[in-house]
């Protein structure tokens, strides 16, 4: 009895309490390994949701990942960004990955983005990486930059462009024909 009580429980809980572990590491510690793995994108990367049902006017800054089912009707700046099936995006978008499923009509910034699943983007796209799914649509032109989200290295930021001036007009053929042959 004074072993059983030296260690704090009867002898016969001891081997149990031995083979406990096995059991549990077996049972419970792929269940940790996955909480583990989870648990610090889930924390850190919990998506923003613009719902099916929202539409919004306006600019948008989240500072993690996002993911669009409604509609937004201005810039949307995100480190990831998922624009879901059904949903539009009207004006810029700048976040470090981009994927497009739905519609965007307007110039997106972002080093890796993806058209798939039916995606429609109007508009530029500046990128380090591009991928478009055979069902997807892209009209507009595309660029690759070294550092797509920094405006300031961007086309827009070396300050207005020359404009094409049209040429002086030409005198007109009647013109000279009235002070007639030169010679």
């Amino acid at each position: 009895m004074f072993n059983s009580m030296k260690s704090g429980a009867p002898e016969n809980d001891k081997s149990a309490a031995a083979n406990a572990p096995e059991v549990v590491g077996r049972m419970v510690q792929p269940h940790d390994q996955a909480w583990a793995r989870l648990e610090p994108t889930t924390k850190t990367a919990t998506a923003s949701c613009i719902g099916s049902d929202m539409s919004i006017v306006g600019n948008i800054e989240c500072k993690g990942p996002a993911q669009v089912l409604g509609r937004i009707e201005g810039e949307l700046r995100a480190s990831d960004l998922q624009i879901s099936d059904g949903a539009q995006v009207g004006g810029s978008v700048i976040a470090q990955n981009v994927t497009v499923c739905g519609r965007v009509k307007g110039t997106i910034r972002a080093v890796r983005v993806k058209l798939q699943n039916g995606g429609v983007v109007e508009g530029d796209i500046f990128h380090r990486s591009l991928s478009i799914d055979e069902n997807s649509q892209f009209e507009g032109s595309s660029r690759r930059v070294e550092n797509p989200t920094d405006l300031s290295s961007s086309v827009y930021a070396k300050g207005p462009q020359k404009k094409d001036v049209a040429p002086a007009p030409l005198p007109s053929i009647n013109a000279e024909l009235a002070d007639g042959p030169k010679h």
